[in-house]
């Protein structure tokens, strides 16, 4: 009979695993065994229904600590570090205070001068980076700060008891205190960079329920009918009976089909999706121009999680903040030191200095930097024409003349060509007058209109 094949609200043992988990406090440990019989499911199953929490944000697998509960949300502040996180960069060991791991820290003291100076500031939230100095330790934890002890040391079994009481971690690493300091640093730079960037895990809630708008393989188009009137929707992933996504059915694909005509024979195969780490841009890039409405969210195993909409990531792209990065990335050091001037027609140039890091094998400036540089210019002039976001289609670049390192370098972009969906940009790159590289681009705007 037809619908029976749609998936029905009843939720799996799988389900019921991951709302379980949903449910946990935050930093609560999760072993496989200790689930599976709470439970009453298999290992495996558990295994499976941990993986997937996983990848979906919801629990932390780390070395020597085991499985964590951890906040899913934490990417919207991307400027602290977990202890749990700062274990792992330092490469340490825990030495008390397991279940403060996944507290937040919000600055870190270097530990060298004299104990009341230090008291000043230290903190709530805060990371003490000493070395073996045993009243350091102790004043720390009861400052509400964790602690990392450099160069190998322990601690006494006092300090540990502290720890547990406090629910404050305290860690030691092999390296000294400089080293620490810098890895913690570079480690934030990194972090900053990558939560900054927006993508489908920030749009889409896993525990929604748009796990019900789908159909089986094996359904008809009677079920497609149903469900269509029900949600209002026009077009729904198909997937196989392990939840796989296995094809896209829309109303187009339905028309004139009898009632009980499987979709199996009309859906289209091997759609586009996309996974939680998918960037937004990437994927309002690929629906723009492949003309997708809906995309199917799915796991590493092709496992439905969820759909998003086409007006869902346009409009995301279009209302989210862009701040400056505020970490170093290769393109934000190499385009620091250029000045924006304008001419009496108001259009943009770049003026800078080619820096010795910028050069080659050769001692010339590479290639590489040159084009980069060229399309930072007309990523500029194409976002002064239309400010709103685009992305680059394809580039053709001519290296007419080599650059000198500490040459003073002008970028100069010029629009030829812009439609609604396209603009085509021009670009030099001048050296005394002279042209030492031109490059041809296009880019495709992404419009939420």
């Amino acid at each position: 009979m037809p619908g029976n094949d749609i998936p029905t609200n009843e939720p799996t043992k799988h389900e019921q695993l991951l709302q379980y988990i949903r449910e946990l406090p935050i930093g609560t440990k999760v072993p496989v065994r200790q689930m599976a019989k709470e439970r009453g499911v298999s290992d495996g199953t558990a295994y499976r229904a941990l993986k997937e929490a996983e990848q979906l944000g919801l629990v932390s697998t780390k070395e020597r600590i085991g499985t964590v509960r951890v906040d899913k949300k934490r990417r919207s502040n991307p400027e602290q570090l977990t202890f749990a996180e700062v274990l792992e960069i330092v490469q340490g060991r825990l030495l008390g205070g397991q279940e403060g791991l996944e507290k937040t820290l919000h600055k870190f003291v270097i530990g060298a001068m004299e104990l009341g100076e230090m008291m000043a500031y230290i903190d709530a939230g805060s990371l003490l980076i000493v070395g073996n100095r045993e009243n350091a330790h102790r004043v720390a934890l009861e400052q509400g700060a964790g602690v990392l002890i450099t160069g190998g040391f322990g601690t006494s079994d006092e300090v540990r008891e502290l720890a547990n009481e406090r629910r404050l971690p305290i860690l030691t690493c092999r390296h000294d205190t400089f080293t620490v300091a810098s890895m913690i640093n570079r480690a934030m730079y990194d972090q900053l960079i990558k939560r900054k960037i927006m993508m489908i895990a920030d749009l889409l809630d896993p525990g929604s329920g748009a796990r019900s708008h789908a159909l089986r393989q094996s359904s008809q188009v009677a079920d497609f009918q149903r469900l269509s009137k029900e949600t209002g929707n026009g077009r729904f992933p198909v997937t196989d009976e392990w939840n796989r996504v296995v094809g896209m059915i829309t109303s187009k694909d339905v028309i004139g089909s009898p009632p009980g005509q499987a979709l199996d024979k009309l859906m289209t195969r091997r759609p586009m999706t996309v996974t939680l780490s998918t960037p937004v841009a990437s994927a309002a890039h690929r629906m723009v121009s492949e003309g997708i409405e809906l995309l199917p969210v799915v796991d590493r195993q092709r496992k439905l999680v969820g759909t998003i909409s086409r007006g869902e990531v346009l409009r995301a792209m279009q209302f989210a903040n862009r701040p400056a990065h505020l970490g170093e990335t290769f393109d934000a050091l190499m385009w620091g030191g250029f000045e924006e001037r304008r001419d009496a027609d108001n259009r943009p140039s770049y003026t800078g200095l080619a820096t010795p890091q910028m050069s080659g094998p050769l001692g010339t400036i590479s290639e590489g930097v040159l084009t980069t540089l060229m399309q930072q210019a007309a990523s500029r002039a194409v976002e002064d024409l239309r400010k709103s976001e685009h992305v680059l289609d394809n580039m053709t670049t001519y290296f007419l003349r080599t650059v000198p390192v500490d040459a003073s370098l002008s970028i100069v972009p010029h629009i030829i060509e812009a439609s609604r969906r396209y603009v085509k940009v021009e670009v030099e790159a001048l050296h005394e007058g002279e042209a030492v590289a031109k490059a041809m681009l296009t880019a495709q705007t992404i419009d939420p209109a």
